[in-house]
């Protein structure tokens, strides 16, 4: 069994898919060989995707909703079953090559998770930081458990054929038993690194250079199973963890029809480009359009390596596709598809029908468009592939129905609240692989990062002035809001609404941030660490006569916040471990929520007078 497991390729960057300006030889002939899933899904960023595939559970099942930094105290928990574990019991030999984005500290490693054996960059190859030695910015590169090289962007120019060169000679030294390869790339994530055999070469610049050496690294591996005779005997799927970086330009793909991109949950960011190859199995040329996705990667390997799940296991959300990559069926295993961003469900997935019931920003990075503030929204995927008309007016019943396997699924695993989320492994003292400074600011979008830390050099810090004009749609971007890690802070402004649920504003996502949101005539202050959220609450009148209102997170770690003329609410908190990455957004939450709302759409009133100050 092999999996190979691109980084940042959209549903049209590779020839079955509809690419011309990069040429996919190999691809092309694993889709004429093979079967494309055309509705095949992973998730809007990496490390959810990564726990999915491997764990056959929703990230949210799994307390994994987001991305891992380096160093991080979380990582997949020890103790769930992954793809590798439940292959290994069965006699499998077992490696994972490339990117593992899990966690970076050892109790999360690969050979912590089942693997045998582990070479690749822990985390995404942007990540660097810089090394006290060389005074680089740098990535490790593991081998097992231990660091052998750091990696300068220049040196990344080798990764996919080294990465191809490991996989090949693990297939030679495996092929008298079985053996499960996981083969996550580092391509085609920014920075953009193609070696030096593929670079030019394409018509599509950079990134067009390093898909066709993904395709290469592709085709040395369907080679190798051929020259050793395990072609007939071995099953690859070829697939991607999200839809294209859309704000990176020329290094971002291409997700066209689909709307959208990486770090959403439009089409665009979660349906990615998939194949299938079994000779002797999979019928040539075959084609399925029934929902899947890598969730049901787990499920369906462990069947085919002739085991079972054993009963009384943890709860996992895929099921057996070899039904229909055998041409047995032509209909999805599972009832439904559910498209979270963090703990929230945004969207649901039944036959031809999604229901998107939260205002989607249309890829990480970018703004929300109008139409995608209506909610709940209904498209018809096999009349309407880029979600362009909502029929929701036209469905009603549809909706209802909808709904309510949206409200299910939320409260078993969604949200603050869930009845049979699992915890993310946790380290008390998480330290870097490598000796290391800090992290240093960066300029907006270099190396495909947001900048961290202070403002930098060459961006505009908002201005109290400034700040104080925002309005219900209005963002700021990272570099330019404000500084909050790690201090008491206190935010104040002026609301006006009828409304009983809405987004007053949200900074950060669900690794820091903060939120002042409505929840049913609720007011809630929250700031989230981790998977800690700390809220304080207070009634809030019902009313659109503007209220004033103050919200702070004290020295002694007290939250406080009050409305109006009504007495203050106080609870306990914690500062943010970090500055938060993401937008600071006035009436909505445009990325990754923070917090789980009860109404995603752009708030139903004003908000105005907006000051946020720090101690």
């Amino acid at each position: 069994i092999v999996i190979v497991f691109v980084d940042d390729l959209g549903y049209a960057d590779i020839g079955p898919f509809g690419a011309t300006k990069q040429k996919t030889p190999n691809l092309d002939r694993m889709s004429d060989e093979g079967m494309r899933l055309t509705s095949f899904y992973a998730a809007p960023v990496c490390s959810v995707s990564r726990a999915q595939l491997l764990t056959g559970c929703y990230g949210a099942r799994v307390s994994v909703p987001g991305v891992f930094g380096p160093a991080s105290k979380n990582g997949l928990h020890p103790n769930e079953l992954t793809i590798a574990e439940r292959l290994r019991e069965l006699g499998y030999a077992t490696m994972c090559v490339g990117k593992w984005h899990l966690g970076d500290q050892p109790e999360f490693l690969p050979t912590r998770q089942g693997f045998d054996h582990y070479f690749g960059i822990p985390y995404s190859n942007d990540m660097q930081r810089r090394s006290t030695d060389s005074g680089k910015n740098v990535v490790p590169l593991l081998r097992d458990d231990k660091v052998i090289e750091l990696l300068s962007d220049e040196d990344q120019s080798r990764i996919v054929e080294r990465s191809t060169e490991e996989a090949v000679d693990f297939i030679r030294r495996n092929r008298e038993r079985p053996f499960f390869l996981y083969m996550p790339h580092t391509a085609v994530h920014t920075p953009i690194w193609p070696g030096e055999m593929f670079r030019g070469k394409s018509s599509n610049g950079r990134f067009g250079d390093w898909v066709e050496e993904v395709d290469w690294s592709v085709g040395r591996i369907l080679d190798t199973l051929r020259e050793s005779k395990l072609d007939q005997r071995t099953l690859v799927v070829f697939t991607s963890d999200n839809g294209p970086w859309l704000v990176k330009g020329p290094d971002g793909g291409s997700a066209l029809p689909l709307r959208g991109g990486k770090g959403s949950t439009w089409e665009g960011g979660v349906r990615v480009p998939t194949l299938a190859w079994w000779p002797g199995k999979i019928a040539p040329s075959s084609r399925c359009d029934a929902v899947a996705g890598t969730i049901d990667l787990l499920p369906t390997t462990v069947a085919i390596a002739g085991g079972e799940t054993p009963a009384g296991q943890s709860v996992i959300d895929g099921r057996d596709l070899t039904p229909l990559l055998l041409g047995k069926t032509d209909k999805s295993p599972r009832d439904a598809h559910f498209y979270f961003a963090g703990y929230n469900i945004q969207a649901v997935r039944q036959g031809p029908w999604k229901l998107a019931i939260a205002t989607q920003p249309e890829s990480m990075g970018t703004a929300t468009r109008e139409d995608a503030g209506k909610n709940p929204r209904l498209y018809n995927l096999d009349d309407d592939i880029g979600e362009q008309t909502d029929v929701s007016d036209n469905h009603p019943d549809l909706v209802t129905k909808l709904r309510s396997l949206i409200d299910a699924m939320q409260t078993e695993i969604g949200g603050t609240e869930p009845t049979a989320r699992r915890p993310a492994g946790e380290v008390t003292e998480p330290k870097m692989l490598y000796p290391s400074e800090p992290p240093r600011p960066r300029a907006p979008g270099r190396n495909g990062r947001a900048p961290v830390g202070p403002p930098q050099p060459n961006s505009t810090p908002i201005t109290p002035e400034r700040l104080a004009r925002l309005r219900v749609g209005d963002r700021v971007p990272g570099e330019s809001a404000p500084r909050v890690a790690a201090k008491p802070l206190e935010i104040s402004c002026t609301v006006a609404t009828a409304a009983r649920d809405g987004i007053v504003l949200a900074h950060g996502g669900n690794a820091v941030g903060y939120a002042i949101h409505l929840r049913k005539g609720k007011l809630l202050f929250e700031i989230r660490n981790g998977t800690k959220l700390d809220q304080v609450a207070a009634d809030f009148p019902n009313s659109e006569n503007p209220v004033n209102i103050t919200a702070s997170l004290d020295p002694e770690g007290k939250l406080r916040l009050k409305v109006g003329d009504q007495p203050e609410s106080i609870g306990s908190g914690t500062p943010l471990s970090r500055q938060p990455q993401e937008a600071l957004c006035v009436g909505m939450d445009d990325m990754i929520p923070v917090s789980n709302y009860s109404d995603n759409g752009s708030f139903a009133g004003r908000v105005e007078n907006l000051r946020i100050t720090t101690r």
